[in-house]
Formats: structure tokens, sequence, C-alpha cells
């Protein structure tokens, strides 16, 4: 079958697309006849090499896959046909990923697609969007109502930060959104946000602990430096999901924000979240996420041209999402 490997060698770390035999596309009792792939931030990571999130060579790239089952054991909940979508695990890490089109996972990584939405669309939405409704989902949990105040998204051109602005102003929150790219302003215009903010705003190191209260909430997608500024100007008793690290894993800032202001840091993890998580966030996902927002905001490569956009998405040049179509 055709598959994007990752491999590495004295020359290095790199992706290569070729042909691997049907047996080796992975281990577990569910096979899949995989129909799209996606491409995330982690799958820069990945071929590059720059962060070593493969734990394991050769593997086959691709930390998202969308399809229907072929083969799933008795008992499993799952049946042939069944459509169906594997988020992270262990994807592209220590087992064979979505780049391929064919993959074998165990039974309980399996998620069933939400009727609503086709392959295409599980996989436009794929680990970034599913990312952002943990994101979400999280804010609500907290007690983060609409009327508390604005909610910043930072990284917002993205995957993570594009879906979230969408399903939070479907939800009724005012939606600035911070980013590199201020020519995409329409673009995130037409999602929700209200306003724009550069990144420059955000990303130099603090210079105060604590500045004017600002915001209610948000979704980073940043880290570092970014999201130690906008902790220093949240609102007393606000909370921010942090979901990614774009700008750096390190964070330089102060306690000042969680003792005297009563602000929540809320750690949001994609890989390795129990079901009843996954769950409530395509729920969430499936009740407010605008169909035509998700196809204006996603691109369809094929296979061969996955590695090179997934490099793309790591140097922060691909807005919103983009889904890979393994058999073309």
């Amino acid at each position: 079958m055709r598959a994007v490997l990752i491999v590495k060698d004295e020359a290095g770390q790199r992706a290569e697309l070729t042909e691997i035999p049907d047996d080796d596309i992975g281990e577990g009792d569910v096979t899949i006849a995989v129909d799209y792939s996606a491409v995330n931030f982690k799958d820069g990571l990945g071929v590059t090499g720059v962060v070593p999130v493969v734990d394991r060579f050769p593997i086959v790239g691709g930390i998202d896959l969308a399809g229907t089952v072929v083969d799933a054991p008795a008992g499993s909940g799952l049946a042939p046909g069944d459509a169906v979508a594997v988020n992270g695990w262990g994807l592209a890490v220590n087992h064979n990923g979505g780049f391929a089109t064919r993959a074998r996972v165990p039974a309980e990584w399996i998620t069933k697609i939400p009727k609503q939405f086709t392959t295409w669309q599980a996989m436009a939405i794929g680990t970034a969007g599913y990312t952002a409704g943990l994101s979400v989902v999280a804010l609500q949990r907290h007690g983060l109502s609409p009327d508390a105040g604005p909610v910043v998204v930072t990284g917002a051109a993205g995957g993570v930060g594009s879906v979230a602005i969408a399903l939070l102003a479907a939800l009724g929150y005012e939606v600035h959104a911070s980013t590199g790219r201020t020519g995409e302003a329409d673009y995130l215009q037409a999602l929700g946000a209200t306003e724009i903010i550069a990144r420059t705003e955000l990303a130099s190191p603090s210079q105060q602990a604590l500045a004017s209260e600002r915001w209610a909430g948000g979704v980073d997608t940043v880290g570092s430096h970014t999201l130690v500024n906008v902790l220093s100007q949240i609102r007393y008793g606000g909370v921010v999901a942090n979901c990614g690290l774009a700008q750096g894993l390190d964070l330089h800032g102060s306690v000042a924000p969680f003792i005297l202001r009563s602000v929540t840091l809320a750690g949001i993890d994609s890989v390795n979240a129990p079901a009843t998580k996954r769950d409530e966030a395509w729920d969430l996902l499936s009740e407010y996420l605008d169909e035509r927002l998700l196809e204006g905001m996603t691109t369809t490569v094929p296979l061969d041209q996955a590695a090179a956009v997934a490099q793309q998405v790591l140097a922060g040049a691909v807005r919103g999402r983009t889904v890979v179509d393994v058999n073309r």
C-alpha cells in the first residue's frame, strides 16, 4: 500500500512516499480502509525531527485518520462499514499513522464519527479541531459564560485557532484573535472574531506580572511569552486553556495571576484523552461547528504533498486546516 514513511539515518530525519507491505500497517484488532488524514503541527515536528516526537523508525506519518471499518472483533461495538476516526494516541509516534491507505489500530482508540460528518469533514476537524473542542469544553467546565467578557485565541489563523474561533463565536462569545498574519483579518472575522491583535503585542518577554484586566478567558496554542502575557491580562476568576507550544515549551512568568486574580490555567491533552472527554468535544463540534465555515478553512491535498505541507504548518505558513486524500 502507498504510505508516507518517516525514516531516520545518518542523513537525518525525513519523510518518503513509498509502498509498504499490507502486513506492516500496524498492530491492533481493527482494520480501517483510510479515506483521509490531516496535517497538524505535530506532523511537522515528526517529519522534520525538530522536536523528537517520533519514538520508532521507520514509521508511517500522520497523527489523524478517518475511514471505514474493514474488520473488527465481536464485542468491540464496531462493524464493517462504520465511519470512524482516530486522533492522536500513538499514531505516527510509536504506531503507524494515517498517511497510508490502510491502518490497523486497537479498538479503544477509535471514535465513531458523528452521523452528520463525512470522513472528509472528520479530518477537516482532525486533531486540531478536536483539540479546539476540548479547549472550549474546558472553558465551559470552569463556568466561563459569554457574558463574562471577551475571550482571546492565540495562533488564531492556524487549525486549532480557526476552529476555536468558530466554536466560541457560535456559542455567543466575543472573540479576539491574536495572529502573526494580520493580513488574514478578513478570514478571522468571517470565522467570528471581532478584534484582531498582532502577534507582536503578546510575543515579547513580559515586563509586568500583572497587566490591565482585558479578557475573561482564552485558548492558547502558542505557549512561552505569549501565554505569560495572556495570563497577566486575564480578568479575576478567568481561565485559559493551553494546548500548544508554537512559540516554545518555556513559561517564564509569575504566579501573580493565579494567587492575586484567581486565574486558572487548564492544560489540554488531545493525545491520550479518554473516550468520555473525546465524545464531549465531538458532541460540541457536531452541535456548534458551522460546516460551511469548516469547508472554507480547509484545503485538500494528495498524499504526495503531505510531508511538504507538514513543514509549512510547522513554519506557520498554512491557514486553517489541510486534509490529505490518501487515495490520490
